[in-house]
């Protein structure tokens, strides 16, 4: 087995999700896995695992959607395989929240408001800070809990935001969301 990929997993995946992971993973100097966007997730596990193994730089984001399904649905059953993966190394994971009528959460380590602000509260959609420390809502989170990953940052929905993370103005809410993951993972010193 050589080196396991680096991965950042995101779970949002519609079409402004997209197109501005797409444009934080240039600007970063990664990659993104652009046909793992959809909502729901059409690949499997497997053929997600594929296409990160030949992507030629790190680290390589990756997007999971549920599309709202209660429960674990395909993407969450996707991200799993994804992150228990011997060839994978999760460096953290962008907890997207949604306005969920099943009120799916999980605990986040730290968010990023629509502002850029750090919060120790988890945020909605709009990314503003929600009530409760560490916990996020959201429809992609299920499982998150169930697995052992190193960082979680919570994030209002990506590419949105009240125009706040356009990718047009270069996603500047996800892109911190990314580079406190590649800090606190120590990803650049490696």
């Amino acid at each position: 087995m050589g080196e396991r990929k680096r991965i950042i997993i995101i779970t949002d995946g519609d079409e402004y999700a997209r197109k501005a992971v797409e444009h934080v993973a240039t600007e970063i100097g990664g990659r993104c896995i652009s046909m793992s966007h959809g909502n729901p997730t059409a690949l499997t596990g497997s053929e997600i695992v594929a296409l990160i193994k030949k992507a030629p730089y790190e680290p390589v984001l990756v997007m999971f959607d549920d599309s709202g399904l209660v429960g674990e649905g395909y993407g969450e059953s996707a991200l799993k395989f994804v992150a228990k993966h011997p060839d994978i190394e999760v460096l953290g994971v962008l907890a997207v929240a949604a306005k969920t009528r099943q009120a799916e959460w999980t605990r986040i380590d730290v968010s990023v408001d629509r502002y850029g602000e750090l919060t120790p509260y988890g945020v909605d959609k709009y990314g503003e800070a929600e009530l409760e420390i560490g916990r996020l809502n959201g429809d992609t989170v299920y499982s998150l809990d169930e697995l052992d990953l190193p960082v979680v940052v919570g994030i209002g929905d990506i590419g949105k935001m009240a125009g706040k993370d356009s990718y047009e103005i270069g996603a500047p809410i996800t892109k911190k969301a990314i580079e406190i993951i590649l800090e606190r993972s120590g990803f650049h010193e490696k």
